[in-house]
């Protein structure tokens, strides 16, 4: 069903972006779920992850090739000289006759019916070898959608800068143009001109950085969503309207300890480790298998003369293989893996001590993030407040301008800041998500 709802998502997404792209500076508004989506198809990343599993799965067939029966084939010409024979001492040595064309074929097919386990040993190694690659796919693909969600967020905060600094920047101007107009009406000084023009400069040369910000965020999407170089992404204002809930933190410990993938992988390296040793206690077992065959060799020399005929024969019949030497070589073999198993045991519980750190620091901050909010709220509620206060008394000629100016100002930043907190929700959240393995 997931796959369906991509498959969906991108076949809609190719439709309605075909002729937007066909202009300079395309534009294209994506939701969270979307971009993840998206990269989750055309991230080169995640498509080098992919290469690897694929891999792993041919290597898988390949362990297994070992269970098919092995058949030799051999084909030769050759030429044959002459026989020379001689006492021992070597005297009186003479020539015989020999036939000079020489030929041989055989044929052989070796079947192994026991191994003490190599085989299927190594086909294990083979399939734990391919989680470890899926389990790599599965990783990655949470690297990168923290890395675009943390991009996509940070955007979203810059564009709300971005707002605030231009309703500054605009204010400032008048600003500037109602002091211009009193100072020709001798109720103002150059000096005051000075300061709110560099005021203006300040904010102006700020909103070019937060701009500038906002292109490299947007560059940086782009490329691992691998979208023409040119597209703008416009952020989703909507996904503020809904919150994630605060739940308990042993939910979130627990699906830690269920979900996420390094940790998965420590328990794969175990087993990994307890197969090897498996493996070189199999190089002490003897290895049975069924062997066949069919020869044809000629001329026949084992004769003198050497008799110019074809022999042929066949046989079928089992052979034992058993290395002695391995009794005592395997010896330091097994014990290294024996260190190398209880070294990643050991790996494995340091790695959950680790992550349950992690998720309990993840899960504070996201916790954290709630009591920003409803600080910023309250912060919000008393700007609006004095901001109303200041309203009423500058329409009544009881306050300057540059009050004014100021309780705006502050209403406005007092906006920014809830926003700001509702975006640090939700990448708190993502956040947590990402090191529980769940994202």
């Amino acid at each position: 069903m997931k796959n369906f709802k991509r498959t969906t998502f991108l076949i809609l997404f190719l439709l309605n972006t075909l002729f937007p792209f066909a202009q300079n500076n395309p534009k294209l508004k994506l939701s969270i779920e979307e971009m993840f989506a998206l990269a989750d198809s055309c991230s080169r990343s995640i498509h080098t992850f992919r290469i690897a599993e694929q891999e792993a799965e041919q290597a898988v067939r390949v362990a297994q090739s070992a269970r098919m029966p092995t058949v030799d084939v051999t084909l030769s010409a050759s030429y044959l000289g002459d026989v020379w024979l001689s006492n021992r001492n070597l005297s009186n040595g003479e020539n015989a006759p020999m036939p000079h064309f020489g030929n041989n074929f055989a044929i052989e097919a070796s079947q192994i019916i026991y191994a003490g386990g190599a085989i299927s040993n190594k086909i294990t190694l083979a399939k734990l070898q391919q989680q470890l690659a899926q389990l790599d796919i599965k990783k990655n693909k949470q690297d990168i959608r923290f890395l675009l969600v943390g991009n996509y967020l940070e955007m979203y905060k810059l564009k709300n800068q971005s707002e605030v600094y231009q309703k500054n920047i605009e204010q400032t101007r008048k600003l500037l143009s109602d002091i211009h107009a009193k100072q020709n009406q001798g109720l103002a000084l150059k000096n005051d001109i000075t300061r709110y023009e560099l005021q203006l400069k300040s904010l102006e040369l700020a909103l070019t950085q937060i701009q500038n910000d906002i292109t490299i965020l947007n560059n940086q999407l782009v490329t691992v969503l691998r979208l023409p170089q040119k597209t703008i992404i416009d952020v989703d204002s909507s996904l503020l309207n809904k919150l994630p809930q605060l739940s308990n933190e042993s939910h979130w410990q627990e699906t830690a300890q269920n979900e996420s993938p390094t940790l998965q992988q420590s328990l794969l390296s175990i087993k990994q480790s307890k197969y090897n040793e498996k493996l070189i206690k199999a190089e002490r077992l003897p290895s049975i298998a069924l062997l066949a065959g069919d020869k044809l060799d000629g001329p026949i020399t084992i004769e003198v003369p050497p008799i110019n005929k074809n022999l042929n024969y066949w046989y079928v019949g089992i052979g034992v293989k058993f290395d002695i030497s391995s009794t005592y070589k395997t010896v330091r073999k097994i014990k290294q893996a024996k260190f190398s198993t209880q070294k990643a045991i050991e790996n494995k519980l340091l790695f959950q001590e680790n992550l349950m750190t992690v998720v309990k620091e993840a899960y504070v901050r996201f916790n954290e993030s709630f009591v920003i909010y409803d600080t910023q709220i309250k912060s919000l509620e008393l700007a609006t407040q004095n901001y109303e206060v200041i309203n009423n008394r500058y329409l009544n000629d009881l306050a300057l301008i540059t009050d004014m100016l100021d309780a705006s100002n502050a209403k406005l930043s007092a906006e920014l800041q809830v926003a700001n907190a509702r975006i640090n929700i939700l990448f708190n959240y993502y956040k947590l998500k990402k090191v529980s393995g769940n994202l």
